[in-house]
């Protein structure tokens, strides 16, 4: 009986010590359908990190979602990446160059460019397919 009970208590400090990280804290106590979409998709974050993922693999994880939430989920993505590997697919660009320190550009499944933001952002064909000029960068 002793050991079920400090399994459940790890269990309940983990839930919560993933929930903080991934940036819930504040509504650790609320249940799930109340939450914004936003948060939400922090909540499925939270829950990946508690598997002890070393990479986490996040499809169009700012979907939906507006400016404020999406840079609550930038700056979730910023604290994950110092303690862990991100593979991001996302098409918002200025999320993009602030969570990426390597970015691959791909074109109708083909790699068109891949290096650092900085790079990125200088490429003429990068700024073609998807950015327009460097005028319109918001980064």
């Amino acid at each position: 009986i002793f050991s079920k009970a400090m399994e459940q208590q790890w269990a309940l400090e983990k839930a919560r010590a993933c929930i903080e990280e991934a940036g819930l804290g504040r509504r650790v106590d609320w249940v799930s359908g109340v939450l914004s979409h936003g948060e939400q998709r922090q909540l499925e974050i939270a829950m990946v990190l508690a598997t002890d993922a070393q990479v986490l693999l996040l499809d169009e994880p700012l979907a939906g979602m507006g400016s404020e939430e999406s840079a609550s989920m930038v700056a979730v993505l910023k604290r994950l990446r110092q303690t862990r590997g991100i593979l991001l697919v996302e098409h918002d660009m200025d999320a993009v160059f602030a969570v990426a320190d390597r970015i691959t550009v791909m074109v109708n499944g083909q790699l068109l460019e891949c290096g650092p933001p900085a790079q990125i952002k200088a490429s003429v064909a990068v700024q073609q397919a998807y950015l327009g000029t460097e005028d319109s960068f918001h980064v």
